[in-house]
């Protein structure tokens, strides 16, 4: 029968996404592993690779479409000895998928989005056939707890077949999810008839704005966050990254402030193994490497690129691979291996001339450090004397159900400690 092509789920907290372009045509005869699309997500631009071989039978998503949601049939393939007349009622969800040419304010909020495509643990699309799906559906399955016996792991026919579903949950429990997922504040409509006097441009969300919404509110109202506070004397840093980069001015690496701070949070974290953790619903879990979160601003909004292993790596090392994964950033080209993962992350708006904030965690992270800008101040010297000093406040958000208030002190004492004393930072 017929194969249907579903709108994958190209990252965990995708929804819906554009079909930038088509990289097959109908007639086409594909294989597994073969590209057959381009498509937006709500961080980047990604390739879509087939996963069954046959030939694309019809593209039932134009090119450009925006809005689709995922596991929307947007193509269908035929295998030896079936033509479109096979194809059937395989077209009809084509219809809840918006066109290319759909105006932007059509009221596409009204149509319940199509269920997710099965997501394994590790946030891998789960892959079945078509008639796998339906049977697991009709029985209630979890096809991402299910192992295929397919080709490279595509659940079957068989695999369902005699498989058993769990017992139901109960209804209360069912609707919680949707409650959650309710939009927080007035509706759109309430807040219009407010402004209706006024001039103004409505701006649609995209699809990064949407998640970033969705995650900062999800993490305020169900992280149960608190706040360290410290200064830091820079003069010290400040003359170290000046001999540095003199020295290194040959190789053509130039040191940033951020990349000391960078290494200084991998350390600490290696000093204060407890607080190298996240938050795994039921469990926390214990990282073994310093693998830092860094906000890196873009148009529209924001990524966390990961640099894994920064204790190990030199601050050039360092350099080197943060202004690689911002440039990426920037152009939306990271891969989501790269933008997830990580047990701590930073946010630096010193550039920006801010000079405190308290930074918002990034689930599951157990916690983010908020870098203001370094200021001349006056402070009073180990001598008792008044001296200036160059002077960067620094907020610690922590996550109060990984890391506790004394351990969170530890931590955040082990970064002051690294970059008022950057030397240490290199034995």
């Amino acid at each position: 029968m017929p194969i249907e092509i579903l709108m994958p789920a190209l990252s965990p907290t995708m929804e819906e996404g554009t079909l930038a372009k088509w990289l097959v045509k109908e007639g086409d005869t594909v294989s597994s592993g073969d590209l057959m699309a381009e498509i937006e997500t709500d961080k980047a631009t990604m390739e879509f690779e087939a996963v069954d071989e046959g030939v694309v039978g019809k593209i039932m998503i134009a090119e450009g479409s925006e809005g689709v949601k995922v596991n929307t049939v947007i193509a269908v393939l035929l295998e030896d000895g079936e033509s479109v007349d096979d194809i059937g009622s395989a077209a009809a969800p084509a219809a809840a998928a918006p066109v290319a040419d759909t105006p932007a304010a059509a009221p596409t909020a009204a149509v319940a989005p199509a269920p997710a495509a099965p997501v394994a643990k590790d946030g891998n699309r789960v892959f079945a056939s078509p008639l796998a799906r339906r049977i697991a559906a009709n029985k209630g399955l979890d096809l991402s707890t299910m192992t295929g016996s397919g080709p490279r792991g595509r659940i079957v026919k068989a695999d369902v077949e005699n498989a058993t579903a769990p017992q139901a949950k109960p209804a209360a429990a069912a609707s919680a999810p949707a409650a959650a997922a309710a939009p927080a504040g007035p509706a759109a409509d309430a807040v219009a008839k407010i402004y209706a006097d006024r001039e103004y441009t409505e701006m649609p969300l995209d699809g990064m704005r949407k998640t970033i919404a969705a995650r900062l509110t999800e993490a305020k109202q169900t992280v149960p966050h608190f706040y360290l506070r410290r200064d830091i004397q820079l003069d010290a840093l400040l003359k170290f990254r000046s001999q540095l980069n003199k020295n290194l001015e040959g190789r053509g690496v130039k040191l940033s402030i951020n990349d000391f701070i960078i290494k200084a949070c991998a350390l600490a974290l290696q000093a204060q193994p407890d607080a190298n953790a996240v938050w795994a619903g039921d469990r926390v879990f214990k990282l073994k490497p310093s693998d830092v979160a860094v906000a890196v601003a873009i148009e529209g909004g924001l990524f966390t690129p990961v640099l894994k292993d920064a204790e190990m790596k030199s601050l050039s090392a360092l350099s080197a691979e943060m202004k690689d994964l911002a440039g990426r950033a920037r152009d939306r080209k990271l891969a989501p291996h790269e933008y997830q993962g990580g047990s701590f992350a930073i946010s630096n708006l010193g550039m920006f001339g801010i000079d405190n904030f308290d930074a918002v965690i990034n689930p599951p992270h157990g916690a983010i450090l908020a870098v203001g800008a370094g200021k001349k101040k006056p402070i009073v010297g180990p001598e008792g004397d008044l001296i200036t000093a160059t002077v960067m406040s620094v907020t610690l958000s922590v996550d109060h159900r990984v890391i506790d208030g004394a351990l969170g002190a530890e931590l955040l004492n082990a970064i002051v400690d690294n970059l008022e004393n950057p030397m240490g930072m290199l034995a």
